[in-house]
């Protein structure tokens, strides 16, 4: 269920969005109702909303100038106001809609309609980020196999081809060179310990001291660390 909140300076108003506002119960819920944008701006970002319903015209600090003092905001907006001639200003901020008052029963089914539609893009949208962040697409002769990256023990050079070890055992052999692996796999976990490996250091199981030092890990492989990544490594794991 989407949470809103109200900004109206008017309490007749905003207590008349408030009772329309309920015939949508089932897929938007009012959290709160303000008069007064000062008070509004203290509270917003410990509301979370995911829309805001917003007057224009208010005395002190108008709607476009409260949206500037708050600053960053992941909200959507809905302007309401009694004035038709903002309606450019509503676009630039990329605005749901703009109601004129008295709000019109069909404009709000239709502005709550966009409103629905537009969070399910972005939640879908963010959806697919997540994925394409946590997972990485390998081309092979057989096809491409899709890992997710925590899956991924470690990446080693052989010539121009990348080999990875995964934590289930499998092997996957790709015909791309370490270095452009080392600029996809920038997560804080994984680091190029030596001139033909990546690894990922969720996967170290001990770390033994020497001129680069020696890693053991959890598949029982040990693999020399380079002096010149000692000191990177040593900060990763022990923050020192």
């Amino acid at each position: 269920m989407l949470k809103a909140v109200i900004l109206d300076d008017e309490e007749r108003g905003s207590s008349l969005l408030n009772r329309k506002l309920k015939g949508f119960e089932g897929d938007l819920e009012v959290m709160a109702v303000f008069n007064d944008p000062y008070k509004a701006l203290s509270k917003m970002m410990d509301l979370e909303p995911d829309v805001l319903f917003l007057d224009v015209e208010m005395p002190g600090l108008n709607g476009f100038q409260f949206l500037e003092k708050l600053g960053a905001f992941n909200f959507q907006v809905i302007f309401t106001t009694a004035y038709d001639s903002y309606t450019l200003e509503a676009l630039r901020l990329s605005a749901v809609d703009y109601l004129l008052k008295p709000i019109d029963e069909d404009e709000l089914h239709t502005a709550i309609f966009r409103l629905k539609k537009r969070v399910f893009e972005q939640d879908k949208t963010k959806k697919v980020e997540d994925l394409s962040r946590n997972r990485l697409a390998l081309p092979t002769a057989e096809g491409v196999y899709l890992v997710d990256k925590t899956s991924i023990i470690r990446v080693e050079a052989m010539s121009n081809y990348s080999t990875f070890y995964l934590s289930d055992a499998k092997k996957i052999v790709v015909s791309k060179t370490l270095k452009e692996y080392e600029n996809v796999l920038t997560e804080a976990y994984f680091l190029r310990i030596n001139r033909s490996v990546i690894v990922n250091l969720d996967y170290i199981v001990k770390y033994r001291k020497g001129d680069g030092g020696t890693l053991e890990m959890a598949d029982g492989t040990e693999i020399e660390v380079s002096a010149s990544r000692k000191d990177a490594l040593v900060e990763k794991l022990f923050g020192a």
